[in-house]
């Protein structure tokens, strides 16, 4: 049997983007060495026609489109859909923001397995506009692809609301276990093991940057927080009001796109800080967990559920505070939930088990 599966919704690979790239570029090698071809299409900034290159293994369909915003990602994804729609092969979409386009793979009958991502048009970033269009495209999700993929629990009964569990499966993130320290890497950045914290987000207020820096600069820690994001205070309000309020402990080393780095960050440091408030499964607090670390993080039932006894919880700036407290001068502590994290990741989010379940799922969903 040919086992032919064409990724769509990314902006390709390799990952240099987010959650869903990171997570193509784990999957797509564990699936070519089963005996798959895997396809993928890649967005690319300019003019010209769509051509193809070979990456590791992978076909990529590179699509050029004008500019590097919403509006060209639109276009991007309605070109990938028509090229995907000229052929018979499994489709994995990954995300929902242009679910409705793909009426046209149902239409030409090509099946379509789609990863649901978080509730998009809850997030505070998106205007009233923005919001209606993801609403309207989860929903287009629900009806017109053949199978949906839930990363969380909490998203699996959202989706439960318009859809039969019949429809869904759960299938959370998964990790690889990272076990050492490469001090040189931190000492590029003249850090040291278990002296520092790390907060790994989007500068973006549902991920709760601005209390977490609010809170950390209440007193004197005795260690810098690391935060790593792109910001641009000359051009964000959102991202001067997070340096402004920022003490001297408070360390912005920009974004961050290199492996070994953020690796050497997340297991490094005495703790991870997840502020993250809207979403299911997030990539990076598993990543977190998979690096063995005591994690800080906005408490919601989707963080509660990932992190479990890896985590103690704030949901206000001033508990906040006091957790950091405890946790900057309680070793036990720390010792207690680093444990606790590497329990929850081999339970749930082992690379390989994670990655089994995809293929698994993907392989009742081929044409035969």
């Amino acid at each position: 049997m040919k086992k032919t599966i064409r990724i769509l919704g990314i902006r390709g690979v390799p990952a240099a983007h987010g959650g869903f790239e990171t997570f193509a570029q784990a999957l797509t090698p564990y699936l070519l060495a089963r005996g798959w071809e895997v396809i993928v299409y890649c967005q690319e900034e300019g003019d010209g026609a769509m051509y193809e290159s070979v990456w590791q293994g992978v076909k990529r369909i590179h699509i050029p489109v004008k500019g590097n915003g919403a509006k060209s990602t639109v276009v991007f994804d309605w070109i990938s859909i028509v090229h995907a729609s000229k052929h018979q092969d499994l489709c994995l979409t990954l995300g929902y923001n242009t679910a409705i386009f793909c009426a046209l793979l149902r239409l030409k009958g090509v099946p379509n397995v789609m990863n649901m991502d978080g509730i998009e048009w809850r997030r505070g970033k998106w205007g009233l506009i923005a919001k209606a269009w993801f609403w309207l495209n989860e929903w287009a999700g629900s009806l017109l692809s053949n199978h949906m993929i839930a990363d969380h629990p909490e998203i699996q009964q959202h989706l439960a609301r318009g859809a039969a569990h019949s429809k869904m499966t759960m299938i959370p993130y998964g990790a690889d276990r990272i076990d050492e320290i490469n001090p040189e890497l931190l000492a590029r950045y003249d850090l040291k093991p278990n002296q520092f914290c790390v907060l790994i987000a989007r500068a973006e207020p549902e991920n709760s940057v601005l209390e977490v820096v609010q809170a950390y600069s209440k007193r004197v820690r005795g260690m810098p927080l690391v935060v790593l994001g792109n910001y641009k205070p000359d051009q964000n309000p959102f991202h001067l009001a997070v340096i402004t309020a920022a003490s001297d402990e408070v360390r912005f080393l920009g974004a961050i796109y290199e492996k070994d780095v953020v690796n050497a960050l997340r297991t490094g440091a005495r703790y991870y800080v997840h502020g993250h408030q809207v979403g299911g499964t997030n990539p990076s607090l598993v990543e977190a967990l998979g690096a063995g670390s005591a994690v800080l993080a906005h408490d919601n039932r989707f963080n509660r559920w990932v992190a479990a006894g890896a985590g103690v919880f704030f949901s206000s700036i001033d508990q906040c505070d006091v957790i950091i407290a405890e946790l900057t001068s309680r070793d036990d502590l720390i010792q207690q939930l680093k444990a606790a994290a590497c329990e929850q990741f081999h339970a749930q989010f082992e690379s390989d088990d994670v990655l089994e379940q995809y293929e698994k799922l993907l392989l009742q969903w081929l044409p035969r």
